[in-house]
């Protein structure tokens, strides 16, 4: 292998083949989730955050970073135009630019920021249409997803002035299951976040989220899809558990503190009942007192039983397999149908 090749696969933190790969403009190659990681270990003042963990050469800001700025730009002048500066709203906006331009550091020369190489062209939906997924009219959604199936339309996002709010968060935060589950079974990416840093999954455990009552099956159907989190605050695991405490919902904090827990897994080397090597189940609890999950398996008795972690590997949902699927036909969605 040539050292082309490695500098180019290789994450320089990690040691590892990256896993959405971002280089550098020094050329040095990380996972996005390691060079935010390299990032949270300095305060924002630090200038180190902004050096390449290799060779110290300046870091641009990532695309996120960026939108953010240009999103909390935005909100500031308009409420500016609105005489709005002495409301709450105002000073909070201007409290998160103040962040960003931090972030993004003063000396950055407003043009270049750090490009995904899996990064696809970002398609802002029409104002209509995020109405539409938030209100959950999935006809009107999937009407317009499959009126140009070109772009990556299940991946579109509000506007810059209202944060880049992806699809599939607005149906989460509307506590829309079916079409959060026909969003991810058409290619909505689980981790994509708003201008803001906030995924779905981060957004479930804000205190107004926690509170509703389908919040449990939202969090759940999103770390069957392979949900992750990321540092930073309010969207690393250890602050949505803490959250989840705090808001007085302890067994959202235990999912989230056991390994597999809410996830979508695979059995094998199960010696016991080996007819059921190769088959899917979900992590419905787990058991701290004799170390086993209690796991759902994905068949058509959905049997309940307690297994080892050591015949667990996760299996995250997949468009290609996703386990059960659903469909909206005539105005309706179907029940779950299992993928055979």
């Amino acid at each position: 292998m040539n050292t082309a090749v490695v500098t180019e696969q290789t994450c320089g933190i990690c040691l590892e083949d990256s896993k959405d790969p971002l280089v550098l403009p020094c050329g040095h190659s990380f996972c996005g989730v390691c060079l935010d990681e390299w990032r949270s270990r300095y305060g924002v003042e630090q200038e180190m955050r902004r050096k390449c963990p290799i060779c110290r050469a300046r870091i641009p800001p990532s695309k996120e970073m960026v939108t953010s700025l240009h999103s909390y730009r935005a909100q500031k002048q308009k409420l500016e135009d609105r005489n709005e500066t002495s409301s709450e709203r105002y000073h909070r906006v201007c409290y998160h630019l103040e962040n960003a331009e931090a972030e993004v550091g003063a000396d950055w020369d407003g043009v270049t920021a750090l490009e995904d190489k899996n990064d696809k062209q970002t398609v802002v939906m029409p104002d209509y249409i995020a109405r539409a997924v938030g209100t959950g009219d999935i006809k009107s959604v999937l009407r317009w997803i499959n009126a140009n199936q070109a772009e990556d339309r299940a991946n579109a996002k509000t506007s810059v002035i209202t944060t880049c709010v992806p699809a599939l968060f607005l149906a989460a935060g509307g506590d829309h299951m079916a079409l959060m589950t026909i969003l991810l079974q058409l290619g909505a990416d689980v981790d994509c976040r708003n201008s803001t840093g906030h995924t779905a999954i981060s957004m479930m455990f804000n205190r107004s989220e926690l509170a509703k009552e389908g919040v449990s099956d939202r969090i759940r159907l999103l770390l069957s899809w392979g949900a992750s989190f990321f540092p930073g605050d309010g969207i690393s695991r250890e602050y949505c558990i803490r959250k989840a405490r705090i808001c007085g919902k302890p067994e959202h904090a235990i999912l989230l503190e056991s390994e597999l827990g809410g996830r979508r897994c695979e059995i094998f080397n199960l010696s016991s009942q080996p007819e059921l090597n190769g088959k899917t189940c979900v992590a419905d609890e787990y058991l701290p007192d004799s170390n086993l999950y209690r796991v759902t398996l994905e068949t058509k008795s959905k049997e309940v039983i307690n297994l080892d972690p050591d015949n667990l590997k996760r299996r995250d949902r997949t468009p290609q397999d996703c386990g059960y699927y659903i469909e909206f036909k005539n105005g309706r969605t179907s029940q779950p149908t299992r993928v055979p």
